[in-house]
């Protein structure tokens, strides 16, 4: 490990690569302690007081939620732009044909993921100002508009920092951002599990017993995150003028968790909208029922659960096209072995998929599940591990490690990871 690290230190375009991305994470840690104008920042503290969902959201932004800063809608209305981008792009036929155009055509989509993230943040700050006004200081529509401005550009600042981050940094810089902001929790999490401790709150057994968890989740996602299946792909050989082409064999990957975290996210947005809405309505039934959708309720644990599964095969089914990798595959002179090209390898792959992507499903409902039950077992309520945050950690850094291992292998021939 050390060598492989001394190799990274040795090239000098990585090396600057590496200062850059630590230099604007810097940055954005920087800003979370960046307070919005006019805001009473300890009443908003009370919100995070227990790991409900306002507390992962907080996470997600680095603490920045909780104390109400510039960044405190972190990099999700990027996110969101970017689902909803991609979701169009299976269904309106411009965005298709510029999806094929290349780099050209990405750069259309990217412009026009960066006005809808303009656009949505907007409205999500507006949103929090007027469900957080208990919090401004002056609740007057000027002051309430000063803060939706201010946390609009706090989150377009922050998409600028990750394209910063992509184009001449390590990794992918919103992928890095939301790492970065996760990560930041470490330090406080372990300072609250040793305040537990010396208070007599938990012993040391409860503290093992977390360990233990916390260990067989990491392996759990490391190996599901790089489960895949191979399907074995032959191509005939054809002459092509006085050259022979094909004759080789590959394998299609099919990834177990294709879907990533975006399943998650969605159903959260889902589960939180019953609850946003009984803020801004005092009425006593709507109340009631947006207490069955709370944070950890049974109700919202199941429904949690099913969504998950539900999203995982919708997002699966939408960015995956089967038919066109089949036909892709006919058009190339590849075939499976055993199974005829064209519609019949097109029936195989779905079927194929359909199996991987129910075990994909229940993995990212039991992670996304998880926290309430490891709260429950270890006494650690006020310690937030959850598997979504895992899940994310977990994946960026194997994505980072393999951008680095690829950009050592370039200039040597013994690689970063061994």
């Amino acid at each position: 490990m050390l060598a492989g690290l001394s190799n990274v230190l040795k090239i000098t375009e990585l090396r600057q690569k590496v200062v850059f991305t630590l230099v604007m994470f810097l940055i954005f840690r920087l800003g979370t302690h960046i307070p919005v104008p006019g805001v009473n920042a300890s009443v908003i503290e009370q919100l995070f007081t227990q790991g409900n969902l306002f507390g992962l959201l907080d996470m997600f932004s680095g603490g920045a939620l909780s104390k109400f800063s510039i960044f405190a809608m972190s990099i999700t209305p990027y996110i969101n732009a970017s689902i909803i981008m991609q979701l169009l792009t299976v269904v309106v036929p411009k965005f298709e044909q510029w999806a094929k155009e290349g780099d050209e055509g990405r750069k259309k989509i990217t412009q026009i993921t960066r006005y809808g993230t303009v656009l949505l943040g907007f409205i999500q700050a507006i949103g929090m100002a007027f469900g957080l006004k208990v919090a401004i200081i002056n609740p007057g529509f000027d002051s309430i508009l000063l803060v939706a401005l201010t946390l609009t550009a706090g989150t377009v600042f922050l998409m600028w920092l990750g394209e910063q981050i992509t184009e001449k940094g390590i990794g992918n810089g919103i992928s890095l951002i939301i790492f970065a902001g996760i990560v930041s929790g470490l330090p406080n999490g372990l300072y609250t599990i040793y305040e537990y401790v010396r208070a007599g709150t938990i012993n040391i057994f409860n503290v093992f017993l977390f360990l233990i968890i916390a260990v067989a989740m990491i392996v759990f996602v490391i190996a599901i995150q790089q489960g895949q299946r191979r399907i074995p792909v032959q191509y005939a050989k054809r002459v092509v003028g006085r050259k022979m082409y094909g004759g080789h064999s590959t394998h299609i990957p099919l990834k177990v968790n294709q879907a990533g975290v975006i399943p998650i996210i969605f159903a959260s947005s889902v589960l939180m909208f019953p609850v946003t809405i009984a803020q801004f309505i005092d009425v006593p039934w709507v109340k009631t029922v947006a207490g069955w959708f709370a944070w950890g309720t049974p109700l919202q644990t199941i429904l949690y659960a099913i969504l998950i599964v539900f999203f995982t095969y919708f997002y699966t089914a939408v960015t995956m096209n089967i038919s066109d990798m089949a036909e892709n595959m006919k058009k190339h002179g590849g075939f499976i072995p055993g199974i005829r090209p064209g519609k019949p390898t097109a029936d195989y792959l779905d079927r194929v998929m359909t199996r991987i992507t129910l075990a994909g499903s229940i993995f990212l409902a039991i992670i996304a599940i998880l926290p309430n039950f490891v709260g429950a077992a270890t006494n650690l309520q006020g310690v937030y591990f959850g598997g979504t945050a895992l899940l994310i950690v977990v994946g960026v850094a194997l994505d980072t490690m393999k951008q680095i291992e690829a950009l050592v292998l370039m200039r040597h021939y013994q690689g970063f990871m061994k």
